[in-house]
This record gives structure tokens, C-alpha cells and sequence, in this order.
């Protein structure tokens, strides 16, 4: 489990085809304190290291995983948003976040308002309904508040802050964002459906 607070963004240094996918993320996590089989969220997506040296770790990525994700698209040298996993006793800063992936959005408009920036995503059809004004999402592992919900279409308010200490100060038009949404909103769904 995350929170969706990334404490470090990471960049991919190797993909290799083995099978699957093996990437190298270089990390300044003190990788001394990362156990083997740790699991750490990589734009949002729970990857296990399978192998570390001193500011890198490798995870093993599932044709499944890569066909759900946009993981796909990484390259040498991009910029990853990273979370290790919480430990108990940690502050809950952002918000319930598993690292499973459920779809991908696309970045449909960027405005920027003041010093922050509004991006507009574009959920897919049967994951739109989870999305409500208020509510949380967790977009390339970062914990989000949704200021707006129009049809599928869905507005993030990124601060100073966030574009700084994570890769949204990147964003592009055309984009596809790993989008998990609240769990919550899952289970009530459920619920509803079950009657």
C-alpha cells in the first residue's frame, strides 16, 4: 500500500527485453535500507526490486502490467515519480493507494492559472463514474484532488510545490497518466451493484 505522496523522482538508466521488461531506475533512496522484494510504486504502478546497488534498483514488469499501464512509452532517461511502501506507523499524507493501475487518462488541456497549472484529463468511459468533484485519484502515483468532473472529463490543480517535487512539472498535451482510482469509490460501487 501507498499514500500517493512521491518521495523521490527516479529515472529510468536501462530497459531490456527479457521475456517481459527489466528497467533500472536510478534512485536517491538509500537503497542500504531497501530489501530485496520491496516493493516500490513507479508512476503509480507497485514494481518489486529484484535487484539494487547503491542509487539504483531493477524490477521485473509484466507483459500484463505493461499492457495496462503507460510503461510502454518509458525511455532512457525518463523522469519516474517514486513511493516506497508504507511502513506501519507512517503519516497518511495523500491517500489509500494500492499501485494497481486501472486505466490510463489522457492530458486533454493545460492552462496555467497564476503560478499553479489546471490540466484537464479524459478518463476512460467505464472508469468516468468513480471520478467525483472532490474526491481522490492517484495520477502517475501522485495523490490528487479532482476541482472539476464534467463527463469523463476531469480537471487536477497542480501547485508549485507538486511540479517540482514530482515529474507534473513535465506534462504534456496528448499524455497518457496512469489513473488509479479511489478505493473507495471501487468498494461503494460494489456495494450499489450488489444491491
Amino acid at each position: 500500500m501507498f499514500t500517493g505522496i512521491v518521495t523521490d523522482v527516479g529515472r529510468v538508466r536501462a530497459l531490456e527485453k527479457r521475456g517481459d521488461l527489466r528497467a533500472r531506475i536510478g534512485t536517491a533512496y538509500d537503497m542500504a535500507g531497501v530489501d530485496m522484494g520491496a516493493s516500490i510504486a513507479c508512476d503509480g504502478v507497485c514494481l518489486t526490486v529484484v535487484d539494487k546497488g547503491a542509487d539504483w534498483f531493477d524490477v521485473d514488469i509484466s507483459a500484463e502490467t505493461v499492457s495496462k499501464t503507460n510503461l510502454e512509452t518509458w525511455t532512457e532517461g525518463r523522469r519516474v515519480n517514486l513511493e516506497r511502501a508504507l511502513k506501519v506507523g507512517d503519516e497518511l499524507g495523500g491517500h489509500i493507494v494500492s499501485g494497481h493501475v486501472d486505466g490510463l487518462a489522457e492530458v486533454v488541456a493545460i492552462k496555467d492559472e497564476g503560478d499553479s497549472t489546471r490540466v484537464t484529463l479524459r478518463a476512460p468511459e467505464a472508469l468516468a463514474k468513480f471520478i467525483a468533484l472532490k474526491g481522490s485519484v492517484a495520477l502517475n502515483g501522485t495523490s490528487l484532488t479532482v476541482n472539476e468532473v464534467e463527463g469523463r472529463d476531469f480537471g487536477i490543480n497542480f501547485i508549485p510545490h507538486t511540479k517540482e517535487v514530482t515529474t507534473w512539472g513535465d506534462v504534456s498535451l496528448g499524455d497518457m497518466v496512469n489513473l488509479e482510482i479511489d478505493t473507495l469509490a471501487r468498494y461503494v460501487a460494489r456495494l450499489n451493484e450488489m444491491g
